[in-house]
């Protein structure tokens, strides 16, 4: 058969068709199997991820993430059996991907590093942490930042870069926390007394810990008061609420006792003041002050002096 001069063999074209159309076939078939595949492949990851309490936004964002690469696998393989050279489509994804991480390179570095935090876990969301100055409680935890609420109300949102290269401060994984709290006494104040005192109100306070027990030390000698630290342990939930109970009773008791918390005081002294108060004493004549001076001789002194300067004023003029 001949069509517009080019000769048509009809059996070979019908095999060529036959051909393809089988492939086209097998691909379609291989692409809904593979994706019903994937789709079962993340069923199970997610509840593995579920399972490790993992947080819920991260394992949508990973489930995705691996469901996007299962797919790519699947229409690749679906195309090399149509007869599609999948060599060229990689390559042109694998420089797209390079130009792609050579622009986003801090937001590579930041999802990378939440992966690190996925995975090790150092705080989890509803932990009271403190990251970069901040303290706060851990609202919602992505694969480029984390999120943290102050007890202020501020939303406070940190690259995970910035985490994983810094110090974490994680408040709550522990389920007991120690209460420090110190506190000052004059120097002529019984120490005895003031430590009995702290260690009976720590030991009254329902939510503060027998096993270990209460103990109270003298930590520092300052320069104005004598310090008395004391340590007792609680839960975390209550130790917030137990410091500022132990603080206001501390204060009342000391107060009742009339040992007294005191304030930074300086004392200042002037070199050579005496003398420069007795030279100045001398050049207008005064009389010296003296403990047993009274009104009228200070009041006679004065007088004197007066008549003095008056008469040298005198004496100039004439």
């Amino acid at each position: 058969m001949e069509f517009l001069g080019y000769s048509i063999d009809i059996g070979t074209l019908a095999d060529n068709a036959l051909v393809l159309l089988t492939k086209v076939v097998l691909a379609i078939i291989i692409f809904v199997v593979g994706q019903w595949l994937a789709k079962k492949v993340i069923k199970v990851v997610d509840r593995l991820m579920t399972r490790s309490r993992l947080d819920a936004t991260v394992a949508s964002f990973l489930g995705r993430i691996l469901y996007g690469l299962l797919m790519v696998v699947v229409v690749l393989a679906a195309l090399n059996n149509v007869g599609v050279q999948t060599t060229s489509v990689v390559a042109i994804l694998g420089g797209a991907a390079v130009a792609i991480g050579l622009s986003l390179k801090d937001q590579l570095s930041n999802f990378a590093a939440g992966i690190m935090i996925v995975v090790f876990r150092p705080f989890v969301r509803g932990d009271y942490v403190q990251i970069q100055g901040y303290t706060g409680t851990v609202t919602e935890i992505t694969l480029v930042n984390t999120h943290i609420t102050t007890v202020n109300n501020h939303a406070i949102v940190i690259p995970n870069g910035d985490i994983t290269t810094s110090a974490t401060t994680n408040y709550t994984m522990l389920p007991n926390r120690r209460v420090d709290i110190t506190i000052g006494i004059g120097y002529d104040a019984d120490i005895k007394t003031a430590k009995q005192l702290m260690l009976k109100l720590a030991d009254e306070n329902p939510v503060a810990f027998k096993d270990p027990a209460p103990i109270v030390r003298v930590t520092n000698l300052g320069d104005n008061s004598v310090d008395l630290t004391l340590n007792v342990w609680t839960t975390n939930d209550d130790w917030w609420s137990m410091q500022c109970a132990l603080l206001e009773e501390f204060k009342y008791a000391l107060d009742s006792e009339h040992i007294e918390i005191p304030f930074p005081q300086r004392s200042l002294h002037v070199k050579g003041l005496d003398t420069l108060v007795s030279s100045m004493s001398a050049a207008n004549k005064l009389p010296s002050p003296t403990p047993d001076d009274n009104a009228p001789n200070l009041a006679k002194g004065n007088d004197a002096a007066v008549n003095a300067a008056s008469a040298s004023e005198a004496n100039q003029d004439k």
